[in-house]
């Protein structure tokens, strides 16, 4: 390491911590603002030019809001659909009613890792807050609370949901993260896959049911009221009471409909070659965007439409259901245009000489260099890249087994997402959290799947090898 990089990892923390400072301290700026204050005085700190400065928060915020824009907004449109329509409260009510209290957690996690199967971290997240939303709400009303529910029920059926959709997003093919790890290793990915399954099946429980039973309490006192949350749990236009609920089946078809075109993708991408004609067209279908467009058609169609709503009502709902998600996109560009920075500033070429001055096992390796790039640039991806790109020539040697490697790999990327992380804004103001109370919810949850992949991937090392 030189001077040179201890100078920009000592900019990046002290980055974070003046980022934080400035949200939780009695100025108490607007986290946007905060964001790019930030991302100016960094950029300056480390002597980036400042047109360069500029471009690359713009940059950076655009490249950001390109990823997951137009999938948030159209998943609140989908959501208050579903929310109107009834679908939610009903598949909610059959979900309590159904299912004891105590093991409501343990089927959110089930829910979640069927839907995170083939759905980003982000859109699964949006999939699923409807449905997160309505329980907390029944959970928490006077006459349907059980005794078993202590605490914050939002934590008490949330957490189990952000741990399920992040064990997936990080570990297990064909999400993206996992994919550039295997192709820069040769790994296998059926491989890769099964390991995948095994790491992420005991860190959704740790991580999940049995973590979100320990926080709710602590966070008894909150009680999330944001516009997000009334938007997916409250009715609103013309009063519905009168139409027939939608069957059981046609519910959960509407409410899966975006999972299920991806997977459709995820399946044929594993079964058929690359050039087939059929697998372009599950990969338009299940492109998240047309993906989650095509669910909005339907559902509009199917719930609305054909059973004689009023079209003017539905267009009103939907133009209020995009009100409450501005706030939260243009934070999550906010953070974009910060982790840019961080990027361009080469904090993560830093952290790479940093990693070049350990001796360790290969998984161990991994591990620690795609966690120090991702919590240090707020990018998982590049945590992803840049440790797979390193450790490339000893997968190559053949003494390592590629696919762990890959699966430690994908598992260090998902270490403590913090406020330089998208998806950390996401759940915090879809929430309606403090920073604390986000830091409690996904920066710990994800740091507990990180540990837990890792230990399973050590685990699974002793054993022979798959394929």
């Amino acid at each position: 390491m030189t001077s040179s990089d201890i100078q920009l990892l000592a900019i990046a923390l002290a980055g974070v911590l003046f980022l934080v400072g400035l949200i939780v301290s009695r100025i108490r700026l607007h986290p946007l603002l905060a964001l790019l204050v930030t991302a100016l005085a960094v950029g300056l700190a480390v002597g980036m030019p400042v047109d360069k400065i500029v471009s690359t928060m713009t940059g950076g915020a655009g490249k950001t809001l390109s990823g997951v824009g137009l999938v948030i907004a159209l998943g609140a449109m989908l959501g208050k659909i579903l929310a109107d329509t009834g679908v939610t409260e009903s598949i909610s009510e059959a979900l309590i009613r159904k299912t004891p209290a105590h093991l409501l957690p343990w089927a959110m996690a089930a829910t979640a890792f069927v839907v995170g199967i083939p759905m980003f971290f982000e859109v699964g997240l949006v999939v699923m807050l409807p449905l997160i939303f309505s329980v907390a709400r029944k959970l928490e009303s006077a006459s349907e609370t059980p005794s078993g529910v202590r605490g914050s029920s939002y934590m008490f059926v949330g957490v189990p949901v952000i741990a399920a959709l992040a064990s997936m997003h990080g570990m297990v093919p064909p999400h993206p993260g996992p994919l550039t790890a295997i192709a820069a290793l040769d790994a296998s990915v059926g491989a890769t896959m099964i390991y995948g399954f095994c790491a992420a099946i005991p860190a959704i429980i740790l991580a999940g049911p049995v973590y979100g039973r320990f926080i709710a309490p602590k966070l008894a006192a909150v009680r999330p009221d944001g516009e997000m949350i009334s938007q997916f749990t409250e009715k609103t236009g013309e009063d519905r009471s009168a139409m027939q609920p939608p069957s059981a089946g046609l519910s959960l078809l509407t409410a899966l409909m975006p999972a299920l075109l991806m997977l459709l993708h995820s399946l044929t991408q594993l079964a058929l070659p690359g050039g087939s004609g059929l697998l372009t067209v599950t990969a338009f279908l299940g492109n998240p965007v047309i993906a989650m467009l095509l669910s909005v058609l339907f559902a509009a169609l199917v719930l609305v439409y054909l059973r004689q709503g009023d079209a003017e009502v539905l267009r009103s709902s939907m133009t209020a259901s995009l009100r409450p998600i501005g706030n939260v996109l243009l934070i999550i560009a906010g953070g974009g245009a910060f982790q840019h920075v961080l990027a361009a500033a080469n904090v993560g070429d830093a952290i790479m000489h940093l990693s070049q001055q350990f001796h360790l096992s290969p998984l161990l390796l991994g591990w620690i260099i795609a966690m120090l790039l991702s919590v240090s640039t707020g990018s998982a991806t590049v945590g992803i890249v840049g440790a797979a790109g390193l450790l490339a020539p000893l997968a190559g040697a053949g003494n390592v087994n590629t696919s762990l490697l890959a699966l430690s790999i994908g598992a260090g990327s998902l270490f403590f997402n913090y406020a330089n992380h998208a998806g950390f804004w996401l759940v915090k103001e879809s929430f309606s959290m403090s920073m604390k109370e986000a830091t409690l919810s996904i920066s710990i949850i994800q740091s507990i799947v990180a540990l837990v992949g890792l230990a399973m991937v050590l685990v699974m090392n002793l054993l022979p090898a798959i394929g």
